[in-house]
């Protein structure tokens, strides 16, 4: 991302501080970092942002000097040779930090305490201030440049699908074939993957996250593999449902239910909708098919720098938001049933104010008379 871009993240970013009235935001979020700065650590502990009004601080330590002045320009470095909280002490002093914000959901309560009582022992009276989703509001919706990012991830998560499917073949484990997956995108170019592979044959295709292991697949029974690349730090997800030989009766079913339910929301998701209302979209399509208990995770979730981030479309009220413009979000409804299997099926779209986009290519699903 370009130095220009981070600036206008900054700016916003301030914007946003200022209506929570604090003088200071520590950033320790990997993903966070990543977004504000331009630094790529993928390790929350490598690194820790400082803005306030005026200023723009990324401190780190000695390992990561030169990796952290190449990839943040914008950014004033700060080695610190001892701590963290040695250093951010320091800084508060200099540029007369009273009110800090901080990432409610990314410093440990030990980090937490240590911070405070390094800080404390400096002599500064600064009142600690716990914030929750302020970058990753800004996160939500997605500039070109990311867009392009995400689009090329899927694309290369597509291709290796499909080529996994058309090696797959009765006889293999799920290891293997999880395997077979992380070594094409590698080959393909991914940096990382997004999550490690799932792949979940016959009965255990009724575990929605399911850990691959040493079942070996066979013929007549669904197969759920869900995967994605992670491209120039942004991250793809998507879920197929196998078959392998002539599907039975009741994999037709449900794959043909859970397919119209992916098609409702996908025709009737834009910005701007509730995401209770959202999530309903499929929802409402399995449970008039008495399916309602065996779908029991959201439609979807927000993708970006983070495989799950904002929003989320849920039914749980709590997690509440109005759908934004630009923002990347997965649908992938799914029926789980213990003793049988399960079948899920996943796209990524883009938000717009008029409908949904589908940024998938690999849409060869299932049909049948």
């Amino acid at each position: 991302m370009s130095t220009s871009l981070e600036i206008s993240r900054l700016a916003a970013l301030r914007e946003l501080l200022s209506q929570r009235e604090v003088d200071g935001f520590l950033v320790q979020g990997p993903e966070n970092r990543r977004y504000l700065s331009g630094f790529p650590a993928d390790d929350p502990n490598w690194g820790a942002l400082l803005i306030t009004p005026a200023a723009a601080v990324l401190l780190t330590d000695f390992r990561y000097q030169l990796w952290a002045q190449q990839e943040a320009p914008a950014y004033q470095i700060v080695v610190y040779q001892a701590n963290l909280g040695e250093a951010l002490a320091g800084l508060l002093q200099e540029l007369g930090v009273h009110r800090l914000g901080f990432e409610v959901s990314h410093l440990t309560c030990r980090g937490y305490q240590r911070l405070t009582e390094m800080v404390a022992a400096q002599g500064l009276q600064v009142e600690w201030l716990p914030l929750e989703g302020v970058v990753e509001e800004l996160r939500e919706a997605k500039a070109p440049e990311e867009l392009e990012a995400i689009r090329q991830a899927l694309a290369l998560s597509e291709t290796v699908l499909r080529q996994i499917f058309r090696e797959l073949t009765p006889g293999k484990t799920e290891c293997q074939v999880a395997w077979e997956i992380e070594k094409g995108l590698r080959e393909g170019g991914a940096e990382s993957l997004a999550f490690p592979p799932l792949v979940a044959a016959g009965e255990n295709s009724a575990r929605p996250h399911h850990q691959p292991g040493d079942r070996v697949i066979q013929v007549g029974e669904p197969i759920i593999i869900d995967m994605g690349a992670r491209l120039h730090g942004y991250c793809a997800d998507i879920t197929r449902t196998y078959f392998l030989g002539p599907p039975d009766e009741q994999f037709r079913k449900v794959y043909r239910l859970v397919r119209r339910a992916q098609a409702r929301a996908e025709a009737e998701l834009k910005a701007g909708l509730d995401s209770l209302d959202a999530d309903a979209l499929a929802r409402q399509v399995i449970a008039a098919e008495g399916y309602g208990e065996a779908f029991g995770h959201s439609l979807g979730h927000g993708v970006g720098l983070a495989v799950h981030e904002n929003p989320t479309m849920s039914p749980n009220p709590e997690r509440r938001s109005v759908l934004k413009a630009g923002s990347v979000v997965t649908v992938e409804p799914g029926i789980y049933l213990a003793g049988w299997g399960g079948v899920r099926l996943e796209d990524m779209v883009l938000l717009k104010e008029d409908g949904a986009e589908v940024l998938n290519r690999y849409v060869d699903f299932y049909e049948w008379d």
